[in-house]
């Protein structure tokens, strides 16, 4: 066994957001992603067949679920349950600061 730090190495450039899988079994994939600045683009939406429950580590993001107004606002320490299927994508994260993503995905 070993122990890591979701905080290390963390990349100098971000071209692109990270993603990085930390564990992964049958039903069960936990990934750590790394966005500075990124988002999704404009008309792309994540459409995902399984649920995603994510917990914003570090930084600032905003999401958006497609058909809504609705504007989510995550700050550190926030967390989010996306059920399958659920049209969403990243309308911002910081650029001048890593947002440091917990993603567990639900199979």
């Amino acid at each position: 066994m070993s122990v890591d730090n979701v905080f290390t190495r963390l990349p100098g450039a971000l071209p692109e957001e990270l993603f990085q899988t930390l564990l992964r079994r049958d039903t069960v994939h936990i990934e750590r992603i790394v966005s500075r600045g990124h988002s999704t683009p404009i008309g792309q939406w994540y459409d995902q067949a399984w649920d995603e429950w994510v917990l914003l580590l570090q930084g600032c993001a905003v999401l958006r679920y497609a058909n809504s107004d609705t504007v989510i606002t995550l700050n550190a320490g926030d967390y989010l349950f996306i059920p399958a299927h659920t049209k969403h994508r990243v309308d911002f994260t910081q650029p001048d600061l890593d947002s440091v993503w917990l993603a567990v995905h639900l199979y």
